[in-house]
């Protein structure tokens, strides 16, 4: 999305409060990537539509986004995944201190390695996956069996700053995550069982629909 368009629709979004905008300021101060405004405003908005009753969210970072999903959508229950110890210690402070650690299970550990202790949580209506970009297609495999039959798959930033799009990228490390990236939705937009649109969202949302057997 060009810069002033973003910035207009970023301008017109209600400023969080409280918690949420004591995370916001943790994560810009210690570089803690959480969905910026637009996109995560972009998600709700699909989430609300939806109205899933249980969500995995791959990558908790310090539990932002799971905080503004339970929020949104009333009765919805998340398990999330965090690897990072400080971040998963960091995601349960403020979790507490929302009030709804109830309706939010966190697991930590890495998530290549945590698929049976998802899968008790399970089956899900919708799997967000927001963790190491170079994983997402392995991320996806893994947990897609866990979805229900018209469930969603939400995959952020897969416009990768607009590196996705033919931006050049800045170093050879930036430059082969931009592969995996592209590679991702190429695979993706072609996969048999899913219908998928991507949305210039923020840093770009793949919307996935599990197509039903009958297709």
């Amino acid at each position: 999305m060009k810069d002033d368009i973003h910035d207009y629709i970023e301008s017109l979004l209600t400023p969080r409060e409280g918690l949420l905008d004591e995370m916001e300021q943790y994560a810009a101060e210690h570089r803690v990537p959480i969905m910026e405004p637009v996109g995560i405003d972009t998600l709700l908005a699909v989430l609300k539509l939806q109205n899933p009753a249980r969500l995995l969210e791959i990558g908790t970072a310090i539990g932002y986004s799971a905080l503004r999903m339970t929020a949104a959508v009333p009765g919805l229950r998340v398990t999330t995944l965090e690897r990072d110890e400080d971040r998963f210690e960091k995601a349960n402070q403020y979790i507490s201190r929302s009030g709804d650690q109830d309706r939010i299970h966190i697991l930590f550990g890495d998530a290549l390695e945590l698929a049976e202790k998802a899968a008790e949580d399970g089956p899900f209506d919708a799997i967000f996956i927001d963790a190491a970009k170079g994983q997402y297609r392995r991320f996806f495999e893994l947990y897609a069996p866990m979805l229900k039959q018209g469930g969603v798959i939400y995959s952020d930033n897969v416009l990768f700053k607009g590196y996705a799009a033919g931006v050049d990228a800045p170093t050879k490390r930036i430059e082969k995550m931009v592969r995996k990236i592209t590679d991702y939705n190429q695979w993706l937009m072609a996969h048999p069982g899913y219908d998928t649109s991507i949305i210039p969202s923020g840093d770009g949302i793949a919307i996935s629909i599990k197509r039903s057997e009958e297709k």
